[in-house]
């Protein structure tokens, strides 16, 4: 059988990077790369965060998540540049572009990272590494900005060689180089194994990744269950997933916000989960969705999270029917306290040309013919053009999230 090759690349330090290339092509005289600089929210505000640091800002034993005014007491000279997510996704596309030069199989699955099938392409290109070693300098060259690419047999592989040494670098991780590359590293480093997986490794003296590669299965489904099972089949080096040109299917859409203040009252809890439903219901209908399961999330002020859903007895894509969905579930889960961030997220979808309409939904022809109209004039005057009057002369902005997240984006899942 031939041999897999598999390719991942990884763009070093995504968002700071993507800025730096794009302020140097204005003009600018210093590279965000070259000082200590993070990407993040703006500072007056508790939600903002650091999405993203440069190598100088590293020394400062700056983190990716803490908050600004955490990063700026660490590096009072920090300099901070608020996100641009139209421009990563500009930059992300880009190099996908690139990419499908060397290889008709590329697999994103996040923004900054794109899995590659070089099987059966070294006639073309060459050799794994000197093909890598090939698209690294071109992306450089083309676009301005580094990434890493990691070689192996299968996506998991790859993706840990990627991690190896940074900024600008080729790694491979075949099978047999896995005892020396891959199991002396911390247990942490392994791909699937978040903070409290690990907390519970180290707990039965399991520190690297070679000793959870040689425990005994059974032992770790004891006390991880079947993610227990995963995370040693991936120390082990196996997994077999193929590199897919298609996206996964959507499962769910989302929408949240970090509110700048803590919410106390009932009409600014209400008017933050309009904006959020406006906002979610006109993505719905302009993927041609329709959905029957609502769920609303909550973190109050001392960061604990919860969350209420219901099944509707319909589908649905009305703005009006969601909205009351979700403030009834509001209304059930909130405990008075303090509210930090809010979320909705819809689920369990199904094409809106073609589904069984209900009795119990009100006036159904009446509310798709608003809420198209309402779609029409923000695609075509723009998003602020209409909103509710509760929000004229409040501190609420209307539509609220929205904007391109993170989360927006496939991100790794338990099976590559």
């Amino acid at each position: 059988m031939t041999k897999r090759v598999i390719f991942h690349i990884d763009v070093n330090s995504a968002y700071l990077s993507w800025e730096a290339v794009y302020q140097l092509q204005q003009g600018s005289k210093v590279d965000l790369r070259e000082i200590p600089s993070v990407v993040g929210g703006d500072i007056k505000k508790r939600s903002g965060i650091v999405l993203a640091k440069s190598i100088p800002a590293k020394k400062y034993n700056i983190k990716t998540g803490e908050t600004l005014f955490s990063a700026k007491l660490k590096c009072p000279h920090l300099v901070i540049v608020p996100p641009r997510y139209k421009l990563y996704m500009d930059c992300s596309a880009a190099m996908g572009k690139i990419l499908r030069k060397y290889s008709p199989s590329i697999q994103f699955f996040s923004i900054d990272e794109v899995f590659l099938d070089y099987t059966n392409l070294e006639r073309h290109f060459g050799p794994p590494e000197i093909a890598a070693n090939l698209i690294k300098d071109d992306i450089k060259k083309t676009l301005g900005f580094t990434v890493n690419i990691g070689i192996s047999s299968n996506k998991l592989l790859a993706k840990m060689a990627s991690e190896f040494e940074k900024p600008d670098k080729v790694h491979t991780l075949f099978p047999e180089e896995i005892p020396a590359k891959m199991w002396p590293l911390p247990v942490g480093e392994l791909f699937m194994v978040g903070s409290k997986t690990k907390e519970k490794l180290l707990a039965k003296n399991i520190k690297t990744i070679g000793q959870l590669a040689n425990t005994n299965p059974d032992f770790l489904y004891s006390f991880l269950k079947s993610h227990g099972i995963l995370i040693w089949n991936y120390a082990n080096g196996r997994e077999n997933s193929p590199v897919r040109n298609e996206s996964l299917p959507m499962k769910g859409l989302g929408n949240s916000t970090t509110i700048p203040f803590d919410v106390t009252t009932k009409e600014d809890a209400h008017k933050i989960l309009m904006g959020l439903t406006e906002n979610l219901c006109f993505r719905l209908r302009n993927l041609q969705k329709c959905a029957s399961v609502v769920s609303v999330s909550i973190k109050n002020n001392q960061f604990e999270y919860y969350s209420h859903q219901k099944k509707l007895s319909h589908y649905t894509n009305c703005t009006k029917i969601i909205l009351e969905t979700v403030k009834n579930l509001f209304t059930e889960m909130w405990n008075k306290e303090p509210i930090r961030q809010m979320g909705i997220h819809l689920t369990d979808f199904c094409d809106n040309d073609f589904h069984q309409l209900s009795f119990f939904e009100t006036d159904p022809i009446k509310y798709k013919r608003l809420d198209n109209a309402i779609d029409k004039i923000r695609l075509k005057y723009g998003k602020d053009s209409i909103f509710p009057s509760c929000y004229l002369h409040s501190e609420i902005s209307p539509l609220q999230g929205g904007v391109i997240k993170e989360e927006d984006y496939p991100m790794m899942s338990s099976i590559l």
